[in-house]
């Protein structure tokens, strides 16, 4: 009976031990099965861009809300100010436009030199985290440089970084109104930590959603209660307001996520809360 009893005991603990790895190695091997999709040239543009236009739409949805339910204006940073359809098209077109005409020959050519590899093993979830919060720091600190550099320099900041400070006000599709130039460069810099890391392709894509939808939110104009920045302590993390300033008062806030690098430069205004 004593023999029964332990050997239960050790059963149930090594299932315990194999519990995590076991759930992220069900869902990859869910997302395995579309291994023809994974591979074909025509994923990552599909991928950034469907990402990008579902993290867009709850933001779309509050705009149009706005002005109607008052309810929904309190969350919004700024008010009095609430993007109208004539100024959303362009935003779309232009997000469309270089998808199809920049990125997608660019991934296609990724996709030729260096081909989909997707292991048979899922990663540990702690892996997956640590990855992923090192990426997300590694762009923070990249786009914080790219970003200062374009803003000090004026030749810098008037050829290639002043279409996306068009709008003072933000919005969800302001995010990739942007500049070829500033879009490929940011989009480098998320395309190249996972590889310099050595990501798996799981944690890879993980990266790439949470990344995009970061970038929403800092774009969307709205401090919902859910939001980053209130739900990280200590003001580590700017979120939408922090992001917000930096597109009304210009020279602040250039780091994208994160607190840290503004502190240390003495380039952080601090974003009152509106609630």
């Amino acid at each position: 009976m004593n023999c029964s009893v332990h050997h239960r005991a050790l059963l149930s603990y090594g299932m315990e031990k194999r519990l995590e790895p076991v759930t992220l190695q069900l869902f990859w091997d869910f997302v395995k099965a579309k291994e023809q999709l994974l591979k074909s040239p025509y994923f990552p543009v599909l991928f950034s861009f469907t990402a990008y236009m579902t993290f867009c739409l709850p933001y779309i949805a509050l705009d149009f809300l706005n002005t109607k339910v008052p309810a929904v204006r309190k969350y919004k940073i700024q008010p009095l100010s609430y993007p109208t359809l004539g100024m959303m098209v362009p935003c779309m077109i232009q997000c469309i436009y270089h998808h199809v005409v920049f990125i997608f020959p660019l991934t296609v050519a990724h996709w030729y030199w260096r081909p989909v590899d997707l292991p048979v093993m899922a990663p540990e979830l702690p892996r997956v985290l640590l990855d992923v919060t090192v990426c997300l720091l590694l762009f923070d600190f990249q786009y914080f440089l790219w970003h200062l550099l374009h803003h000090k320099v004026p030749w810098l900041y008037k050829t290639f970084h002043k279409v996306h400070h068009k709008h003072v006000s933000t919005f969800a599709l302001t995010t990739q109104y942007s500049s070829v130039w500033e879009l490929l460069s940011l989009g480098f810099f998320a395309a190249i930590n996972p590889v310099l890391l050595n990501c798996h392709p799981l944690t890879e894509m993980i990266f790439f959603l949470v990344n995009i939808w970061l970038s929403v939110e800092d774009h969307s104009g709205y401090e919902l209660p859910w939001s980053t920045n209130r739900l990280m302590p200590f003001g580590l993390y700017g979120g939408a307001p922090h992001h917000d300033l930096h597109h009304l008062k210009f020279k602040c806030n250039y780091a994208p996520y994160f607190t840290h690098w503004d502190r240390l430069f003495g380039t952080l205004a601090q974003a009152r809360s509106h609630q």
